[in-house]
């Protein structure tokens, strides 16, 4: 076999070929045969640098430098970092390329030039939507490439400080066989591109795709590659998009950013709490409540709403927007079993049951428990025709039983809705210091909450 025509090797004895296989051919080893595997125990290979004392190590060249999109930086731990490499997914058409393309020129300056290389557009479209969103800047520098050979061709002339490919299952590598996005070349690509961020310094963004069921597309040995993996989400009837780091070894790994997508580009929004909650907080309507959830170390405040009616059917619906279904049936439940709260019967003979709908507002996906006591409030307001009394926000887990727990993070809950304007809280008992200008009205119960929201507002109260 000629040098350098076989595209995999055994493991254990070196063995090569020009196809995968499942059992080595010569030392007969099951899995040993991989792409990228290397013959064990031929000798010591060569050393890239020399070993160092710990502390002989600098650390200002692996500073993170910001990207110039705050929100972005919020989620990264503080920027890019020299020879990190980043890894975006989202569903298509969510902004991810509108965002890298915006952060890639703010990013660019003389010394730190920036390589946008696009598999999936022309140069010329790119081009276009950078007009558009005003992510122009003479040192980033764009290329329509689907070859990794080309890619890196295009790294060794303009040696950039940045390099975003868009997207990794688009760009293809003669070294090993299948067609481009296949498990094998998505391997290779991203291996590749990783070993030229490292030795070069350069910080390298791939962009990614993601199945049906939302997870990234490609081997999971893609995810374990890379250092930093975020998720780009969005609802497309929503101006609202959530970038969220899944794994981040240079920061926090649960930091969320917050940006609104416009016909001008992406905006970061370094307070999005106004987008969860109506005009109307300050006099609610009955079947409404606000709650502050926390989306990673942010909290945001949002509303509940829920629309409760006699069901014309045989069979009750539980439809729920931004709610998780089964969280909501758990909840009615204990409203209707154990506080007691009577869901109103259907007048037609052949009904069966009440039709309860709940959502969130400006398109917030609520999934932790401690907007439970807020939906169980806002559920018997609707029933009632109360409204829960103003600048009133509600916070607490409900169990089974009918008790509300604690949550975490209630300090910062309470100061992000403080902040807003919000006087007072429903809370479960919990020793947490007061904001100024809020009182806290602990409960152990749902009953008790529903009976100290559902009393009329008071000259005293306020």
């Amino acid at each position: 076999m000629a040098k350098g025509s076989a595209a995999y090797r055994c493991a254990e004895c070196g063995w090569q070929t020009t196809q995968w296989v499942g059992r080595c051919g010569e030392c007969q080893a099951w899995g040993s045969v991989d792409a990228t595997a290397r013959p064990a125990g031929r000798g010591p290979g060569r050393v890239s640098a020399p070993a160092r004392r710990i502390h002989d190590v600098a650390v200002e060249e692996s500073l993170a430098r910001p990207t110039g999109v705050a929100e972005l930086d919020r989620v990264l731990g503080g920027g890019l970092v020299p020879g990190g490499v980043v890894l975006l997914a989202g569903e298509p058409g969510v902004g991810k390329s509108t965002l890298l393309l915006e952060a890639a020129a703010r990013f660019a300056s003389p010394t730190t030039p920036v390589l946008y290389v696009s598999g999936e557009e022309s140069a010329g479209q790119v081009r276009l939507r950078a007009g558009r969103t005003g992510a122009l800047d003479p040192h980033l520098y764009l290329a329509a490439e689907t070859d990794l050979g080309a890619v890196v061709a295009h790294v060794e002339a303009l040696r950039p400080t940045l390099l975003v490919v868009d997207s990794v299952q688009t760009v293809g590598s003669d070294a090993v066989d299948g067609t481009p996005g296949g498990v094998t070349q998505v391997r290779e690509v991203a291996a590749a591109l990783t070993r030229l961020g490292k030795t070069r310094a350069m910080a390298v963004v791939l962009v990614g795709h993601v199945t049906k069921d939302g997870s990234i597309a490609g081997p999971r040995l893609l995810e374990h590659l890379v250092d930093v993996v975020l998720s780009f989400e969005g609802d497309r009837h929503s101006t609202l998009r959530m970038v969220r780091a899944v794994k981040n070894r240079f920061g926090p790994a649960d930091e969320v950013g917050c940006f609104e997508l416009g016909d001008d580009g992406i905006h970061g929004l370094a307070d999005p709490s106004g987008l969860f909650v109506s005009g109307s907080r300050l006099s609610p309507d009955p079947g409404t409540c606000v709650t502050v959830t926390l989306e990673g170390r942010r909290p945001l405040v949002a509303e509940v709403q829920a629309l409760v009616v006699p069901a014309l059917g045989p069979s009750p619906r539980r439809a729920t927007s931004g709610l998780d279904g089964n969280r909501v049936a758990l909840l009615l439940a204990v409203l209707e079993r154990v506080v007691g709260v009577a869901l109103p019967r259907p007048t037609n003979p052949g009904a069966g049951g009440t039709d309860v709908y709940a959502a969130t507002v400006g398109g917030m996906r609520i999934v932790e428990p401690a907007a439970d006591l807020a939906l169980c409030l806002a559920v018997a307001s609707a029933v009632s025709g109360v409204p829960v009394p103003p600048g009133t926000v509600v916070v607490g887990e409900v169990g089974l039983a009918g008790d509300v727990r604690r949550v975490p993070g209630t300090s910062r809950r309470l100061a992000e809705a403080a902040r807003l304007g919000f006087t007072h809280a429903i809370l479960p008992p919990e020793d947490v210091s007061t904001p100024d200008g809020m009182r806290l009205h602990p409960v152990a119960t749902v009953g008790a909450a529903v009976c100290l929201a559902a009393e009329a507002t008071s000259p005293g109260r306020r």
